[in-house]
């Protein structure tokens, strides 16, 4: 079976696009959470906390021609995915596009904007703004399709718009492909754009924050005191290489990738489920060949939800037991839903490199229904480490567990 490294990544996050200014804000404690004050007009959600990014546009940087097709989820991804490329070197490699590069890529749902033109048909029988690119912008393989356009990718298309695990899905199926021969390079991640009928989604759930007063203080995952999820947005993009062609080259290697488990809970929509949540973490680590005492820390999904905080923390200690690290990513940059995978997978290998861990911002008391672990809390810890697990789960039951080696 071939082995799998990680030669390339790009991001853009509501905390900078390069880990070194993620890096510097997170140190002084800085969150991306802040009050929306162009929400004040919705009166039927209670929410007004969100991370979005400021400023983002590709308007100057693509022509109109290449971005017709795309909405922001997808401007976002095709940006993420070049700086990707570039990381990696190989943007004026013919591997790219001769067959043997694909693309496995996933965000919760396409744009919104043109459902909006959608809606208006249906509500008032013609819309202004309707084109012949409204449906490919709000497709739900918008960000996978546009990617494949934009750079001349012909090989395999993995769409994974499975919401929460969106990203991490798509990392481990582009795994699974150059593993099994399908394909030698894979552009793998997840991206999603910030809408206020994200947060409504949970709103109606009664599962998002209301410190709208504060938006310092939220969210607080696995904390005693939480209120919920702040949704945020964002693309980070991996390529995967196999790793006989990536020496070969000279590539500049970030990571391997070892282990990776998928399931469901086979359960309930949105009442995540302990014990098939560690089947998944456990498959993982069969896939690694590796024993749970190998693992130095784990990224945890940490919503700030009540039931998914202490599921999971459930499922991490019967695997782990007490002795694991953990923390939530969520913490800073909101719940960015589709990137969320990709985002925190790129962040812990970043952090591995650096042996420098940085605590869940705003937990200062565990709540006692989550389980027994080593939270991170206070100053970042220092951890020599050479394999950390990741894991994501979403809306349906859907769990993934990603394991990385340092290289």
């Amino acid at each position: 079976m071939r082995r799998v490294v990680v030669t390339g990544i790009g991001g853009i996050t509501a905390l900078g696009e390069t880990w070194r200014a993620i890096r510097e804000r997170m140190a002084r404690g800085e969150t991306a959470i802040r009050y929306m004050t162009e929400w004040d007009r919705f009166d039927g959600i209670n929410t007004r906390l969100a991370a979005p990014i400021a400023g983002f546009s590709v308007d100057e940087r693509y022509p109109r021609k290449k971005t017709r097709t795309m909405g922001m989820v997808a401007k976002m991804a095709v940006y993420a995915t070049e700086r990707a490329i570039e990381d990696a070197g190989l943007s004026d490699a013919a591997v790219i596009r001769n067959g043997r590069t694909g693309v496995a890529y996933g965000s919760s749902f396409g744009s919104i904007q043109p459902v909006i033109s959608f809606a208006e048909l249906i509500t008032s029988g013609r819309s202004k703004t309707l084109n012949a690119t409204s449906y490919l912008q709000m497709m739900g393989h918008t960000a996978a399709v546009n990617i494949g356009m934009f750079f001349g990718i012909t090989g395999r298309v993995i769409p994974t718009s499975s919401a929460c695990t969106s990203g991490s899905h798509a990392i481990g199926y582009a795994t699974e492909a150059i593993r099994w021969g399908k394909a030698d390079v894979m552009v793998a991640g997840g991206a999603e754009e910030l809408d206020v009928t994200q947060s409504a989604v949970f709103d109606t759930l009664f599962a998002t924050s209301t410190r709208n007063e504060k938006p310092a203080s939220s969210p607080r995952p696995y904390d005693r005191d939480r209120d919920g999820l702040v949704i945020g947005e964002g693309a980070v993009t991996f390529v995967l290489e196999e790793r006989e062609r990536a020496l070969a080259r000279g590539a500049r290697i970030h990571a391997e990738i070892v282990g990776f488990g998928s399931n469901s809970d086979g359960n309930h929509a949105t009442q995540p489920k302990a014990e098939t949540m560690a089947l998944a973490l456990q498959e993982a680590l069969q896939d690694a060949a590796l024993p749970p005492s190998a693992i130095g820390y784990v990224n945890g999904h940490g919503t700030a939800t009540e039931w998914g905080d202490i599921a999971e923390t459930q499922a991490t200690h019967s695997v782990f037991g007490a002795r694991m690290p953990i923390h939530s990513l969520k913490s800073y940059f909101g719940h960015s839903l589709g990137a969320c995978g990709s985002l925190e997978a790129w962040l812990g290998i970043e952090m591995m490199r650096d042996n420098c861990f940085y605590p869940t911002a705003n937990l200062q008391n565990v709540d006692p229904r989550c389980a027994e672990l080593d939270y991170l809390m206070g100053p970042p810890r220092h951890l020599d480490i050479e394999y950390f697990m990741s894991n994501n789960f979403a809306f349906g039951g859907l769990n993934t567990s990603l394991i990385f080696k340092r290289p």
